[in-house]
């Protein structure tokens, strides 16, 4: 599969998921033994999990939008740029609405088996979400 067509199913995949809720449409993209880590040393989520994590943060944000900013592919891997925004209208982590906008960026390290995703290593700073939440609150610079 060249690196455009493989390209395009990964946004065509994103949208279905983290934009509409469709989370089944992760089943073409992702193996049945998917693993999704922030860290090499943790089992991360499986696939059942992963979907369950989408709902989940579509619950608590509705609008929830994801764009993928750039991606690069090189064999079997692929790293994705990314950014979602959207507002608190649902309870989170325990915690009830706020109607605060939200915006998170991040970045995916992804390994392919064939056509399919294996594996990913995903980086974001989880701090700004509970930050604008109002979860925790982030000290001015002095």
């Amino acid at each position: 599969m060249s690196s455009n067509v493989r390209k395009g199913r990964v946004i065509e995949t994103w949208a279905a998921a983290w934009d509409r809720g469709e989370v089944d449409a992760l089943d073409s993209l992702l193996s049945a033994d998917y693993r999704r880590r922030s860290s090499p040393k943790e089992e991360g989520q499986s696939l059942t999990e992963f979907k369950a994590s989408i709902l989940a943060a579509r619950s608590a944000f509705p609008d929830l939008v994801t764009t993928i900013d750039e991606i690069v592919a090189e064999g079997d891997r692929m790293a994705v740029r990314w950014h979602s925004s959207g507002r608190h209208e649902g309870s989170f982590l325990g915690v009830p609405p706020t109607n605060r906008s939200v915006e998170v960026d991040g970045a995916t390290f992804a390994r392919f088996e064939g056509d399919l995703v294996v594996e990913e290593f995903v980086t974001w700073d989880p701090r700004s979400l509970l930050a604008a939440i109002g979860i925790i609150s982030v000290g001015e610079d002095r």
